[in-house]
């Protein structure tokens, strides 16, 4: 059942990528293959299936190894192989809009591409040995290396002096007493949606995985005279890659920095609870699990009554909102002027 979910997600990701899925395959083994991680069976299984289809691309929710793939593709000919994350950093570099976000996705496909390098270079191998032949493409796979090597450092150290401009930027706002509060969560659990409806921002809204990607900070209010500003951060999802977490760690300060954070859940997901457990994991990740939190169950309108009992005796201190129609929004601003000024009078206290 859980792999069943998680190639719906799949299959998800490959829609909004911008591919057609004409066919699932799911198989059960004890471990990964070496050479080709499903076993050389399965791949003339798929071989024939994406041949009988005439499939350009296959995709596997798991990572593969540059090995696994570039065996793979030689067993199924004609068809492009990739993994979830592959598919995952396509998606975010349709979708980075802003110079930072565009670097940091750059990086991201750098470090996943350069252990693969060899791979691509396969069809100069097969020439054979011999002047003019093999030498010259070892030559060209080394000099492709090093050119991504030097663009990988320029694009971290470019990430660094943004990261530091964003720094001065935080510190500024602490400065002058104002409240940071980021929004976190599953991708499409309507993030944006919410910060739209409590801010009256303008924040690109779709129905698609990994929407939007770059950070937006907006006033919300003033809430006992202290400024109160929401983050909205990109939208983490199971088995988030790696190079991601690495890439995006600039951004995701918003989420270090924050005084309290709105964990937001699709409420009426049927993975709901997976895809909590996968925000908690990636916050774990940042080091950032332990800041205060309040959890918001988004898009009730398209839950019952029943599912609706059921959230609020499973987490009693959560809120119930939908975005869309407005509706629980002045809880969320009570319970944040809740938080602060019960962070008032503990320091009040202190001083005393």
């Amino acid at each position: 059942m859980e792999a069943e979910h998680s190639l719906d997600e799949l299959e998800q990701l490959v829609s909004t990528a911008g591919g057609d899925v004409v066919s699932r395959i799911i198989q059960h083994r004890d471990k990964p293959h070496v050479r080709t991680f499903i076993g050389p069976g399965k791949a003339e299984e798929i071989r024939q299936i994406a041949s009988s289809l005439n499939a350009q691309l296959v995709v596997f929710d798991n990572d593969l190894s540059p090995s696994q793939q570039k065996n793979l593709e030689d067993i199924i000919p004609g068809c492009k192989i990739i993994d979830r994350t592959g598919i995952i950093l396509d998606i975010f570099a349709q979708h980075a809009h802003s110079a930072e976000g565009k670097l940091q996705v750059e990086l991201a496909q750098l470090n996943y591409l350069l252990p693969r390098l060899k791979g691509m270079w396969q069809h100069l191998e097969r020439l054979g040995g011999g002047i003019g032949t093999r030498g010259p493409g070892e030559t060209q796979l080394e000099t492709d290396k090093r050119i991504m090597k030097k663009r990988i450092q320029r694009l971290t150290k470019e990430l660094e002096e943004l990261k530091k401009n964003r720094s001065i930027q935080r510190k500024r706002r602490q400065k002058h007493g104002i409240f940071n509060v980021a929004l976190v969560g599953y991708t499409n659990a309507g993030k944006s949606t919410l910060i739209n409806a409590l801010t009256g921002a303008e924040v690109l809204v779709e129905d698609k995985l990994f929407a939007t990607l770059d950070s937006t900070t907006r006033k919300l209010d003033y809430i006992d005279g202290k400024e109160v500003v929401l983050s909205d951060t990109v939208g983490f999802i199971r088995k988030l890659p790696h190079q991601l977490i690495a890439a995006f760690r600039s951004t995701l300060d918003e989420v270090r920095m924050a005084d309290l954070l709105l964990h937001v859940v699709d409420a009426s997901h049927p993975q709901m609870e997976a895809q909590i457990e996968a925000v908690e994991d990636v916050l774990k990740t940042l080091e950032v699990d332990d800041k205060p939190q309040i959890l918001v169950f988004n898009k009730i309108d398209l839950t019952n009554e029943s599912d609706r009992k059921r959230l609020k005796k499973l987490y009693p201190d959560s809120i119930l909102v939908s975005a869309k129609l407005d509706i629980g929004l002045n809880d969320i601003r009570s319970l944040i002027k809740e938080f602060i000024n019960s962070n008032n009078n503990a320091s009040k206290r202190l001083l005393n």
